[in-house]
């Protein structure tokens, strides 16, 4: 899908797009891939790792989504794009609001706009749980970015840009993650914990890359794409990294959910379920589409009435066995694993 072509990912020097990068340059042979991002250090940082010299098909770019002219400039001659620039820290998005809104939300409809002007073949966004029935500014803004996309394909008019959403959960030790945090708390003998009912749902890096490249290869427009992924009690987290430690109760802080929900039951009405993800589509035709037996990308069924997708009442649990082993999966540089979603061309 990829080979010969020429990808650019935004946010392209956080802990996603390095991954990204990573596995792209290790299972693909694009025309060229551009790492589009505001950051200059981190740039500089990458570029020691991922050198132009040993992968001659990259480029470095400066650049922010809010910039507009920019990123049509970026965007010249690019096939795909996914788009991962965000600012997600919820408490810095709740004192800081207009610059969150300036990145997730207007930075997203730039994209858009970016991308439509310079004729890219698909676009694929980053999505967050925080997105499904908000209650923080940061859920707030990646909510109106999921409908931006979403909507684009009316947007577009006769043009041919296809725009697709991937939402997941948590991503394991990721920069400003909890991982790092409890590992470092692990010193002290204290790990502070929320609310030891609290509950989330994980993916790993290679994880969230490889079902990003799934989703770029089979999106049709307009959907938005739910991995089905593991769910952990936080307390289970803690008690893997610091077997020892003291759990200490701290309160839950403002903006923080004691459960994440990925899909809603409002949502799940126009959701379709296959063995390993959801689609959520809300244009009939394209959600027939994913009903039909003779669907190339395998069948879907609809999801049961009332249903909803949330880390409490999710089947698939980690206890702290599989956290630990988790734990020392993910110890060497997130390596990188064999993926549940194998990113299969689409032939159409």
């Amino acid at each position: 899908m990829l080979n010969g072509k020429t990808v650019l990912i935004t946010g392209g020097t956080g802990s996603f797009g390095k991954k990204f990068v990573q596995i792209v340059l290790q299972k693909y042979k694009p025309k060229k891939l551009i790492v589009f991002s505001r950051d200059e250090l981190k740039q500089f940082e990458m570029a020691q790792r991922f050198t132009v010299e040993e992968h001659p098909c990259l480029r470095y770019m400066l650049g922010c989504v809010r910039d507009g002219d920019r990123l049509k400039r970026a965007f010249h001659d690019v096939d795909y794009v996914v788009h991962a620039a965000a600012l997600k820290q919820v408490p810095a998005a709740e004192y800081n609001p207009g610059e969150c809104i300036k990145t997730n939300v207007l930075g997203a409809m730039n994209v858009i706009d970016a991308a439509l002007y310079s004729n890219v073949t698909k676009v694929v966004a980053l999505s967050t749980d925080k997105a499904c029935n908000p209650i923080n500014l940061y859920g707030a803004t990646k909510l109106c970015s999921d409908r931006l996309f979403s909507a684009a394909k009316v947007y577009r008019g006769s043009l041919r840009t296809i725009f697709s959403v991937v939402r997941y959960g948590n991503v394991v030790g990721s920069r400003g993650s909890v991982i790092p945090f409890f590992q470092e708390r692990v010193k002290t003998g204290v790990l502070p914990i929320t609310d030891p009912r609290m509950t989330r749902f994980w993916i790993t890096l290679s994880q969230g890359v490889h079902f990003v490249l799934y989703a770029l290869a089979h999106c049709q427009g307009g959907e938005l794409y739910v991995p089905k992924i593991p769910s952990m009690k936080v307390t289970d987290l803690a008690t893997a990294i610091g077997p020892h430690c003291e759990q200490r109760t701290v309160g839950i802080r403002p903006g923080e959910k004691l459960h994440e929900v990925l899909i809603s039951e409002d949502e799940a009405r126009n959701a379709v379920e296959f063995d390993k993800h959801y689609v959520v589509q809300s244009e009939p035709t394209l959600r027939a589409r994913l009903l039909d037996p003779k669907n190339p990308d395998g069948v879907g069924k609809p999801c049961e009435e009332h249903f909803r997708y949330v880390s409490d009442t999710n089947p698939d649990f980690m206890r702290v066995a599989d956290l630990e082993k988790l734990l020392v999966q993910i110890s060497d540089d997130y390596r990188i694993e064999e993926s549940r979603w194998s990113p299969v061309v689409n032939p159409k």
